[in-house]
């Protein structure tokens, strides 16, 4: 997904609440057809800033291009956009098909295309026989696809999704994902969606902005923020991780206590500059080595098709994965021999 010229240009974009600083000098291109997810803990500044690209909140400063042209001081009414919002805002007075075909008026929309796209856009979404039907007379999976199908129905250039799944059940909330996806891919609708769920932006985006008290942490595709983290934040945010205190030392980790690790990405730190380290528990090794460490099994957590392990390696707290079937005669309070790849170790200064 390149583009000398971004579809949607952000750029400087920040906004103030008074002494609050929600967005903070905020540069984001997305190409015609990406699929972008804003992710980042509550407070981020994700929702906020998915505002400005709406026209519901000016921004304090920056610009905000949309196809080559300016739109940052544009309300709403003249953007190109649809927009899903969290509660999915259907009208409970009207029918699926009115909901839907809400905004299809005026000189470009006679009453025969109209309804031609109400229902061309309810196939679409795999909803047609349930257009005389109100919301309340259908599910919540149901409502969400009928808020989606009215937001594309203009055949908008942009496509904005703010927590669009948040208020479903997991089963459904997981089937919706594949079928928004495939939506997005099939119609090639540029595409911004806010969310918390880092597992929902990793398996629906084409690239991901981490985003952390207004500020964007790390853009990339979701391999490259899940295996490639740039800050720290990113590293504890996305997917999970354990960590620790060190210090960089002959290209490696100085532990407390005396102990050393290699660690690769440590080679260019100078020596003795605060660190902290990250690895992922399906990066945790078992055997026996040179450079094993014993550990103790503190806590197991059953998650299916995997085990999650709670270790601590003479104080050092990890996190491992293994099978229900290698787990085997394992309890709590065992002693493992564990190794940490120095290749899988991430490492970033304090102040990353």
């Amino acid at each position: 997904m390149s583009s000398a010229k971004p579809y949607l240009r952000i750029e400087g974009v920040g906004r103030d609440f008074g002494l609050f600083t929600a967005l903070r000098d905020v540069d984001i291109g997305v190409a015609k057809g990406e699929f972008l997810c804003l992710l980042g803990p509550s407070g981020c500044g994700n929702t906020t800033l998915l505002r400005t690209i709406a026209g519901i909140d000016v921004p304090t400063r920056g610009e905000i291009f949309q196809d080559g042209k300016l739109i940052t001081d544009l309300p709403p009414s003249q953007r190109d956009f649809g927009i899903v919002f969290q509660s999915y805002a259907l009208f409970p007075n009207l029918t699926v098909a009115a909901n839907v075909g809400y905004g299809l008026r005026g000189k470009a929309w006679p009453k025969a295309r109209a309804a031609a796209r109400v229902t061309e856009l309810l196939e679409l979404v795999g909803l047609p026989t349930l257009a005389q039907r109100y919301p309340a007379q259908i599910s919540g999976g149901q409502q969400q696809r009928v808020a989606l199908a009215r937001a594309l129905a203009n055949e908008p250039g942009l496509l904005l999704l703010d927590e669009p799944l948040s208020a479903l059940d997991a089963i459904v909330r997981l089937h919706l994902r594949s079928e928004l996806r495939a939506l997005q891919r099939r119609l090639g609708v540029t595409t911004v969606m806010v969310t918390h769920d880092q597992e929902e932006a990793l398996s629906l985006a084409d690239r991901v902005a981490v985003m952390d008290r207004g500020r964007v942490m790390q853009i990339g595709t979701p391999q490259e923020i899940y295996e490639r983290p740039a800050k720290a934040f990113v590293a504890s945010f996305v997917g999970r991780s354990a960590s620790f205190p060190a210090s960089a030392s002959a290209g490696g980790l100085l532990l407390a206590g005396g102990r050393r690790l290699p660690a690769f990405a440590a080679t260019a730190l100078p020596d003795g500059m605060p660190v902290r380290a990250f690895i992922r528990p399906e990066d945790v090794a078992f055997g026996e080595g040179a450079a094993s460490l014993p550990a103790e099994l503190r806590g197991i957590e059953f998650l299916g098709s995997v085990c999650r392990l709670d270790l601590d390696a003479g104080g050092l707290p990890l996190q491992a994965e293994m099978t229900p079937h290698a787990l085997c005669g394992l309890a709590i309070g065992a002693m493992l021999s564990v190794t940490l790849p120095p290749e899988k170790l991430m490492v970033f200064p304090l102040d990353g």
